[in-house]
């Protein structure tokens, strides 16, 4: 609930690193309510595809555990095939994770993102997005320090957050309830630089304007330079 938030406050954010022992990364977000458990994992070889490149890849896989929402839900394993919204959201994950990567510095190897969803409050793809680069940031960090790599891997910081107008009026950072009830509803992210990876942005039986859209980038624009000065004090940079 916003009641004790502007429009251009976030929730409360968080970013907690080495919580799992065995992952090259790993790190739990928390956007208020919204707890998400995001791991790197590095293999030392590409896609089949890109075999014999010199380039490496980055991918994501995404998931909502039981209870992470009000009701338990089923886990997709059991119905034995993913449902189409976490294949498009994993897909976002690893298209904004991979646009901030040099891959060819990278060498032919992977790295797999994990984001797991503990608990859901709105805004789980922009946590996912948010957290997954600080856990890929320490794997980054520790494949330059095993192979003595100098090069940058890293091109820049990002994250992703949403935005929404309701009432007429836009927000940043929808929790669930609020992002039930938007008229219009947005996702963004942003790097550290400005420029964009990714947007998506979504009228419910609303039309919006060039203006209202503007005030929504702003916003977003805004939350993300916040993020992401709370990555860099996470990861200590």
């Amino acid at each position: 609930m916003r009641a004790k938030r502007t429009f251009k406050e976030m929730r409360e954010i968080s970013f907690e690193t080495g919580v799992n022992i065995h992952a090259e990364g790993s790190c739990l977000v928390k956007f208020g309510n919204t707890h998400v458990l995001c791991t790197a994992s590095v293999d030392e070889k590409t896609p089949h595809w890109l075999k014999n490149s010199g380039k490496g890849w980055v991918t994501a896989e995404y998931g909502m555990l039981p209870r992470s929402t009000n009701s338990r839900i089923d886990r997709e394993a059991a119905k034995g095939k993913q449902a189409g919204r976490t294949q498009e959201i994993q897909r976002l994950i690893g298209r904004s994770l991979r646009s901030i990567i040099n891959l060819k510095n990278l060498g032919e190897r992977q790295i797999k993102i994990d984001c797991d969803v503990i608990q859901a409050d709105g805004g789980t793809r922009t946590a996912s997005i948010s957290g997954g680069f600080v856990a890929l940031y320490q794997a980054v960090d520790l494949v330059k320090k095993n192979f003595n790599i100098e090069k940058t891997i890293i091109k820049e910081f990002i994250a992703g957050v949403s935005v929404g107008i309701i009432d007429d009026k836009p927000n940043l950072d929808l929790d669930y309830e609020e992002d039930s009830k938007a008229q219009v509803d947005g996702n963004f992210v942003i790097c550290e630089s400005g420029k964009i990876a990714e947007i998506q942005t979504t009228g419910e039986e609303y039309f919006f304007s060039r203006e209202q859209y503007n005030l929504l980038f702003d916003l977003a624009s805004e939350g993300v330079s916040e993020i992401i000065e709370k990555q860099k004090k996470c990861l200590s940079v």
